[in-house]
This record gives structure tokens, C-alpha cells and sequence, in this order.
């Protein structure tokens, strides 16, 4: 048994001393983007990275924090990407365990009767033999880096799969957000549809007794009622809307959501951050996790190449026990009955049509294919991060035309209603101001709806609501 120790930690050591891999050395392809985004002359270093800011820091309202932290805790998409992690995880330590031997213990029992004819003796005897070992069976000395390339591979698919969490639970916050933000932007147009709608009944009432007293006609009438009906039927719309909207937010958070955590109207301040810091297009994009989850890809195929190389070289394998043999069960232990087998195996390719040689060819094909789904998931990732910038720049003073229209428009219904109390104007010059005024007030809630959308795209596509 000291013999076959002594060759095993031999062997052991020259593995471990002289074990490499045939993969080729990993580059990191260039980003095939810009240096800078559009409309910048030159790249502006980030005082504070997108990725490190929390989404708990980043959110103002302490109601959409709240319900963000439920959905990450419920949702059956972040669960099955959690899971896959696990599973991942599980089949890296599988393809870990093959580097080392595996070591079994097993103890038997033989008989075998042979009959008289077959005997030197002329008389049937029974023969019995027990034994017990330890040893190792077909271990591959992994000289050329086949087990260690197969490893290398699982773990980058592991890690992979990590970042598709990352990613997961950033679209995720993004979700929730923006669907709270449109269940806030419908509450409020439903409200403002059921205010018009109450106003343009008592304009109704009141235009039927001037008509009534033959101070109007009775087209005044009908295009009052013109008015109230189109509010009616927008206020019945966002009304189904907002159910629709809330029902979209239970599926997001896994269950139905508290009525106390829903927003009754859109408010300004949907972020604790003036500003976010657009930084330089490679600092930012390359730590985006849908980008790292392309190049951990990469990476696999890159390791799997080196095990598609080993493939033609001879493989080695080994396979060694140590024991005792008895032929009764109390000599099990006792001295001169230790046995040991040593099988060393080489095992070397000679002719196989191809086979190794289109192994070798799929693997880099697979590799190439990997660098193309990187630059395409970095200049996306590039594209993402200019829209969402290209949207910011005129945002403000989309929404600061919108009040000042809102403005505008409410002066003019209040002049046009009075120029037709007093007789000066028509009831089609009043209601086309009415018609104004609302538009302008929906306007406003979409314009500020883009604008904290805004702030949550341009969070997600640069990388931040993963931690």
C-alpha cells in the first residue's frame, strides 16, 4: 500500500505541476462603439457610477421602494432566473469533481461450486473468497487540459447565469416602476375625465335652461351634451385602464398589491437624484450585466475550445485499489493478505472521419458567434443609453411648454366663457376652449409620465437596480 500512496501523490504532483490548458488566450474584443455619446465632443468622466447606486437610494417615494422590495421577493421570473443560478452552480461542482479521483470503498463475496468431472480430486468442492478494497477507478490525468477546460467552461456558464439574474432584477425594478408610474399618469387622467365630465353636466344643465328661457338654441344644447358624452366615455376608458394597469402590477409583485402602496395621482419628484451621471460609454456599458452575462458567454466557448483540442491528444487514465483478499472472513485482516491492482490507460485517437477535427471547427465557429453576440450586446446596450439621453435633452422644455399651455389654455376658457355669458361670442367658440383646455391638461400628465419614464430608462440602461 506504501508503494501505491507513494505513486499516487507522484502522479498527483507532476497533474498539478504540469496540468494546462490548449484554450486560446481570452481578449476582450473592442467595443465597437463610440468613445463618447452623441452630442458630446469628448467622454466626461462619471463622479459616481450608475451601477452602484441602489434602486432603495434612487427611488423617491418610500410606497414604490416598498412595492419594488415585494416583487423582487415574489416574482416567478426573478425566481426561475434564481434557480437557474442554482442549478448552474450545481452542474459547475459536477464538472469540478471530475479533476480529482474518485475514491470508493467496496467489500465482496465470491462462491463458485465445481463439480466432481472438474476436479483433481473426483469430488464437487466449494470454493469461497472475501475481499475488501479502496481505490480509484478510471481517473483521467488531465496532462493536456480537457478535464480542466470542461471545468473552465461550466464556471463562465455559472457565472453567466448570475448576471442573467443581474439583468433579470434590473428590467424587473424598471417594470414596476414604469408600471407604477402609468397607474399613477391613468389615475389622474381618469380624475381629470371625471371632473370634465361633472363640469360639462352642469354646463348641460345650464345651457337647457337658457334654451328653456330662449336665450340660446338648441344647438348650444346638443353641443354641450356633444361634450359631456366624450368625457363620459374618456373617463369609462382610463377607468378600465386603471384596472388593467392595477392587475398588470399584481402580476409584476406575485400577488395583489396593498391599496395603501398605490399612487392616486403622478408626482414630480420620482427620483431622490437630480440628475444621473451619463459617464464614459465604456465604463458604463461594459458592467451593464446583460453585457458582462455575452462576455462570460464568450468565455465559455473560448475554454471550450481548448477542451475540443485536447481532444486529439492521448488521454490517460487510471484506475488502482488496494486491500485484503481472504479465502474466510476472519483472514480478512490478517497478515500476507493485502492485494493491489494498478491499471494505467492510454488511450489515443487514430482515425475517427473527422470527428475531432469538426469538434475543433464547431468550437471556434461557436466562439466567433459569441463575439458577435457581445458587440451586438454592447452596441445595443450603446443605442439604449443615447435614446434614453437624446429624450433627456428636450424633456425639460417639452414639460415646461406643457404649463405654460395649461396655463394658456384655462385663461382662455375663462375669457371664452365670459365673452359668452355676455352675449359677445358663440357656444362653439366656448366649447372649442373647453376641448383646448382638456387636451392641454392630458398632454401635461403624459409629458410628465415621459419624463419620469425617462429617468427610469435612463437608470436601467446604464446599468443600475441590481443591488
Amino acid at each position: 500500500m506504501n508503494t501505491l500512496r507513494s505513486l499516487t501523490l507522484a502522479v498527483s504532483a507532476t497533474l498539478l505541476g504540469a496540468c494546462t490548458t490548449l484554450a486560446p488566450d481570452y481578449l476582450r474584443p473592442d467595443a465597437p462603439v463610440a468613445s463618447a455619446w452623441p452630442g458630446q465632443t469628448e467622454a466626461v468622466a462619471a463622479p459616481v457610477a450608475v451601477a452602484d447606486i441602489s434602486w432603495r437610494d434612487y427611488f423617491a417615494d418610500a410606497r414604490l421602494r416598498e412595492l419594488i422590495g415585494i416583487a423582487l421577493e415574489n416574482n416567478r421570473d426573478l425566481r426561475v432566473a434564481a434557480l437557474n443560478i442554482e442549478k448552474a452552480q450545481a452542474q459547475y461542482r459536477i464538472q469540478r469533481a471530475d479533476q480529482f479521483p474518485s475514491v470508493a470503498l467496496s467489500g465482496g463475496q465470491s462462491a463458485q461450486r465445481l463439480p466432481g468431472d472438474l476436479t483433481s480430486s473426483g469430488e464437487s468442492t466449494i470454493s469461497r473468497q472475501y475481499s475488501t478494497t479502496v481505490g480509484i477507478s478510471a481517473w483521467e490525468l488531465d496532462f493536456f487540459g480537457r478535464v480542466r477546460s470542461l471545468r473552465d467552461q461550466a464556471l463562465e456558464t455559472y457565472l453567466a447565469t448570475e448576471e442573467a439574474r443581474r439583468s433579470a432584477q434590473i428590467s424587473l425594478v424598471a417594470e414596476v416602476a414604469n408600471a407604477w408610474l402609468t397607474l399613477a399618469a391613468d389615475r389622474e387622467l381618469r380624475d381629470l375625465a371625471r371632473e370634465t365630465w361633472q363640469t360639462q353636466q352642469k354646463s348641460v344643465d345650464l345651457t337647457r335652461r337658457s334654451f328653456e328661457a330662449g336665450a340660446v338654441s338648441a344647438l348650444d344644447v346638443r353641443q354641450a351634451q356633444s361634450a359631456m358624452e366624450r368625457a363620459r366615455a374618456d373617463a369609462a376608458q382610463y377607468a378600465s385602464q386603471v384596472a388593467k394597469d392595477e392587475n398588470a402590477l399584481a402580476v409584476l409583485t406575485g400577488g395583489q398589491v396593498p391599496a395603501r402602496l398605490l399612487p392616486e395621482k403622478l408626482i414630480d419628484a420620482v427620483t431622490a437624484l437630480a440628475e444621473l451621471p451619463s459617464g464614459i460609454p465604456s465604463e458604463v456599458l461594459v458592467r451593464r450585466p446583460d453585457v458582462l452575462q455575452a462576455e462570460r458567454t464568450l468565455r465559455a466557448a473560448n475554454a471550450n475550445i481548448g477542451a475540443a483540442r485536447a481532444a486529439f491528444f492521448p488521454s490517460i487514465s487510471l484506475t488502482a485499489t488496494a486491500g485484503t483478499a481472504s479465502a474466510t472472513l476472519d483472514g480478512l485482516f490478517q497478515a500476507g493478505s493485502g492485494t493491489w491492482t494498478f491499471v494505467p490507460q492510454l488511450t489515443l485517437p487514430i482515425f475517427n472521419a473527422g470527428a475531432l477535427s469538426a469538434s475543433l471547427d464547431v468550437a471556434k465557429v461557436q466562439r466567433e458567434i459569441q463575439v458577435a453576440e457581445y458587440e451586438k450586446a454592447i452596441q445595443s446596450a450603446f443605442r439604449e443609453v443615447a435614446d434614453a439621453l437624446a429624450e433627456r435633452a428636450n424633456l425639460g422644455e417639452q414639460l415646461d411648454a406643457r404649463r405654460n399651455l395649461v396655463e394658456a389654455s384655462a385663461e382662455s376658457y375663462r375669457l371664452s366663457d365670459a365673452r359668452y355669458r355676455n352675449g359677445i361670442d358663440s357656444y362653439l367658440v366656448l366649447l372649442d376652449a373647453q376641448r383646448s383646455r382638456y387636451a392641454a391638461e392630458q398632454e401635461l400628465i403624459a409629458a410628465r409620465l415621459s419624463e419620469a419614464g425617462n429617468r427610469v430608462a435612463l437608470y436601467k440602461v446604464m446599468g443600475g437596480g441590481w443591488q
